[in-house]
């Protein structure tokens, strides 16, 4: 289906490969290969590598032409790393800075819960994924709103979870290769290793949790709309 008149397109998502390389990638292989002194050293390999997740961030942010909580996010933890290594503040802090940010989430999308907006709405049952309207004018018709918010609410638990679960993970694993003092090479590269694990040890494993949860959810909202999945699903409605 065309867009309507005047409308303005969203914006395509960036390949995902691509985030990954500037994020992930390239700033851990700066930190391990050029925090030598025969390089850039310490405080400049950590600045550049630094320079890639928080370039992103503000790219990605320009491009969609509003804020996008996630980027500024990212922005904020890019920088609380680069002042832990600028002042040189124990390794200590590096791992409780690596958790405050999940843990601050699911602390936000938990108290959610009790409001009229459980931040579920936000996160996992938005337009980006779900044809909203569609599934809310089932809802209507049937008459199970009510059981459709309750089960938002008990999803928007699960959600908080999820984070909760990055937390102490993201904790646990710079606490065990983190070790060394802020500002030397050895924590560059440490820091580096760090960047690299924590996508398959951690956000993979988060991904998958919040699979299983649009799922969980998209399950429900079948048995209370009468819709299909495919109808259900934002490409089959906006096609």
């Amino acid at each position: 289906m065309t867009s309507m008149p005047g409308k303005p397109e969203k914006p395509k998502k960036p390949n995902a490969l691509v985030e990954i390389a500037i994020t992930i990638v390239v700033p851990a292989l700066v930190l391990m290969k050029l925090s030598d002194a025969q390089h850039l050293g310490p405080l400049r390999a950590l600045l550049l590598a630094l320079a890639f997740p928080l370039a992103w961030g503000l790219w990605d942010g320009w491009r969609r032409r509003r804020l996008n909580w996630l980027s500024v996010l990212g922005v904020i933890s890019t920088l609380l790393t680069g002042g832990i290594g600028l002042l040189q503040l124990e390794a200590r802090w590096l791992a409780v800075k690596e958790a405050a940010v999940p843990l601050a989430i699911g602390l936000a999308v938990l108290a959610s819960a009790w409001t009229r907006q459980p931040l579920i709405r936000i996160l996992v049952f938005n337009a980006d994924l779900f044809d909203v309207d569609r599934v809310h004018k089932a809802l209507a018709e049937r008459g199970t709103e009510q059981a459709f918010e309750a089960r938002l609410r008990q999803g928007t638990v699960l959600l908080a979870g999820t984070f909760f679960f990055s937390a102490v993970a993201n904790y646990v694993l710079a606490r065990w290769i983190v070790v060394s003092p802020a500002g030397t090479e050895a924590f560059n590269q440490e820091l580096g290793r760090l960047t690299l694990l924590s996508y398959p040890v951690i956000a993979l494993p988060s991904m998958a949790m919040m699979m299983a949860l649009m799922f969980w959810l998209a399950r429900g909202a079948r048995q209370l709309t009468g819709l299909e999945l495919e109808e259900m699903m934002m490409a089959a409605g906006s096609s």
